[in-house]
C-alpha cells in the first residue's frame, strides 16, 4: 500500500475538525501506526507567541515520565578527568578542539551536546552550526555542567529538550508507537504541562492555539487540551 493511500485509510473514522480528548487522541494515533518500523508518536503545539520578541521565546528540558524510546548519542566536550568521566557514563563523542574540528567538518551524529564550563571557549566558536540545530550547550537546561555524569545520564533516560520554532510551533517526539497507550498518555500530558509552565513572560491573549499528536507515518489527530489545561 502507498504511504498515499494508508493515509487515506488512516483518516477513515477521524474528524479533522473535531478535537478528541487526550485518550481517545492517542488510542487512535497509536493504532494507526502500522509503518513496519516503530513509530515515533509526535507532538505539535501551536502557541500564540512571537518568538522574535525576546521575551516571547520558549526554551526547556523535561523528563518524560516514560522517556522518548529513542537511543539518544551524545557529544561531551572535556577534558582530563572530566573526559574520562564522560566516557565511564556513556558518551558517545568526547574530545576538545578535535572534537570542534570534526563538528565543523560535518560530524554531527549525536543528539546531545554537554560542555563543562572551561570548554566553552571552544565550544563558543561552533555557534553557527551547533545552534540552528538546537544543540548549543547551555547552563539554564543543565548541558553547562562539571556534573558529566548527571547530564549524560538525564539525556540517555529520556530527557527531552523543547524550543519553540519560527512560526510559534513547538515539535517534540513523546514515545513510540509500541509504548502502552497509558504510557503515552502520561507522556503527552506531561509534555503539554511543561510547555503550560514554561509561557514566556511577554505571551498575550491565546497561549495554546492548537495541539495535535501523530505517527511517523500516520495521519494528525487534534487534542482537546482543555481538558487538561484551562
Amino acid at each position: 500500500m502507498t504511504t498515499g493511500k494508508r493515509l487515506t485509510k488512516a483518516y477513515e473514522g477521524i474528524d479533522r475538525n473535531k478535537s478528541y480528548d487526550l485518550k481517545d487522541a492517542v488510542r487512535m494515533v497509536k493504532d494507526n501506526a502500522k509503518a513496519k518500523f516503530d513509530e515515533t508518536i509526535e507532538i505539535a503545539v501551536n502557541l500564540g507567541i512571537d518568538p522574535k520578541q525576546s521575551d516571547q521565546t520558549l526554551r526547556g528540558v523535561i523528563t518524560l515520565p516514560h522517556g522518548t524510546g529513542k537511543s539518544l548519542r551524545v557529544a561531551v566536550f572535556a577534558k582530563g578527568a572530566k573526559a574520562d568521566e564522560a566516557k565511564a557514563a556513556g558518551a558517545e563523542l568526547i574530545g576538545g578542539d578535535d572534537l570542534a574540528e570534526k563538528i565543523n567538518n560535518g560530524e554531527m551524529n549525536f543528539d546531545r551536546c554537554i560542555a563543562t564550563p572551561d570548554m566553552m571557549g571552544v565550544v563558543g566558536k561552533l555557534g553557527k552550526v551547533l545552534g540552528p540545530r538546537g544543540l548549543m550547550p547551555n547552563p539554564k537546561l543543565g548541558t553547562v555542567t562539571m556534573d558529566v555524569t548527571s547530564a549524560i545520564k538525564a539525556a540517555k533516560a529520556g530527557q527531552l529538550e523543547f524550543r519553540v520554532e519560527k512560526a510559534g510551533i513547538v515539535h517534540a517526539g513523546v514515545g513510540k508507537a509500541s509504548f502502552s497507550y497509558d504510557a503515552l498518555v502520561e507522556n503527552v500530558a506531561a509534555f503539554i504541562d511543561a510547555i503550560v509552565k514554561a509561557r514566556p513572560s511577554g505571551a498575550k491573549g491565546t497561549y495554546m492555539k492548537k495541539v495535535s499528536l501523530s505517527s511517523t507515518m500516520g495521519p494528525g489527530v487534534k487534542i482537546n487540551f482543555s481538558s487538561l489545561h484551562g
